[in-house]
């Protein structure tokens, strides 16, 4: 079965990733949902101020 998921390696200090991690804990996600979160909040900034990204414009 097919998901809708990549799979990405992530290096990152590791103090950063464990102040990460007690924020999660904060907001009761897991390290990956919280990344997940700070990427879509950075999408819609962009959006906000670019307009909206036409994937079908963007190669890989």
């Amino acid at each position: 079965m097919k998901n809708n998921f990549t799979r990405y390696t992530l290096r990152i200090n590791t103090d950063l990733f464990n102040k990460l991690g007690y924020i999660a804990k904060c907001e009761v996600r897991s390290k990956n949902k919280e990344i997940e979160q700070l990427i879509k909040m950075r999408v819609l900034e962009f959006e906000k101020i670019n307009g909206k990204i036409d994937l079908s414009k963007i190669k890989g």
